[in-house]
């Protein structure tokens, strides 16, 4: 792995997860797939363009950048957590 992206690679992981869980947030929502996938390779192409030309420049923020972003990853897991509570209540019949 190149050394300039180890400051990064938990948000990289993390990240991934979560795309995954919102990618599972829209298609329960009822989003129309097609749709939905477009978007999330126009997304990834963009965060592999800015990951590719920016991590020179980012380099000297790794430790702010990782907070926000771990903070961002954060906040939408506990988001897509509450928002499935009444779907699992449900299921539970409480």
């Amino acid at each position: 792995m190149q050394s300039e992206l180890k400051p990064f690679i938990t948000l990289i992981v993390f990240g991934n997860i979560e795309n995954l869980i919102l990618a599972a947030q829209g298609v329960g929502a009822g989003v129309n797939p097609i749709g939905l996938a477009i978007l999330s390779f126009i997304a990834v192409f963009c965060w592999l363009l800015i990951g590719t030309f920016g991590t020179k420049v980012a380099i000297k923020y790794a430790r702010h950048i990782n907070f926000i972003g771990g903070l961002a990853i954060f906040i939408l897991g506990i988001q897509a957590m509450l928002e499935s509570l009444p779907g699992i209540l449900h299921c539970l019949h409480l």
